[in-house]
């Protein structure tokens, strides 16, 4: 199998095992990105591993993914509950799109109850610590072979 997946991160997740540990972890999102890569390789596949805190930078990677990509893996942090232009951008992609969040966000506070991009997701992995990019390559694995 060959392919690539992009990975997208939205806002804060830079300051991954830097904020609120007690939720998030003490890894950080280089330790994530080295632990997907390795992951989707073992799967022969590979990873385009980012990081925005711009809306609209996430927006233009989804696009580019539409042409070099095999599948996104998106978690879009607070942009789950208040994007709809992600949700717009999501909905042109034809691959699979895995929803990942570290937190359980159904055990947090009530507005993080709504997404957005789970509208568009094929899956959605919450709650399982940065385990859940190696989930999602995982299902990604799995549907893009199903799908060839």
């Amino acid at each position: 199998m060959t392919g690539t997946i992009y990975v997208l991160n939205g806002p804060n997740l830079n300051l991954l095992g830097k904020r609120q540990p007690e939720i998030y972890g003490s890894e950080t999102l280089a330790d994530v990105e080295a632990a997907t890569k390795s992951q989707a390789e073992s799967h022969g596949l590979d990873v385009r591993f980012l990081q925005s805190n711009a809306e609209y930078q996430l927006i233009d990677w989804i696009h580019e993914a539409r042409e070099k990509a095999v599948a996104i893996v998106i978690n879009p942090a607070a942009y789950t509950h208040t994007s709809v232009a992600i949700l717009d951008a999501l909905n042109t992609f034809e691959g699979p799109v895995i929803e990942v969040h570290i937190s359980n966000v159904h055990k947090r506070e009530e507005f993080r109850h709504h997404s957005f991009v789970s509208l568009r997701a094929d899956g959605v992995i919450a709650g399982c610590g940065t385990q859940g990019y190696l989930l999602a390559i995982d299902r990604v694995a799995r549907l893009t072979a199903a799908a060839n």
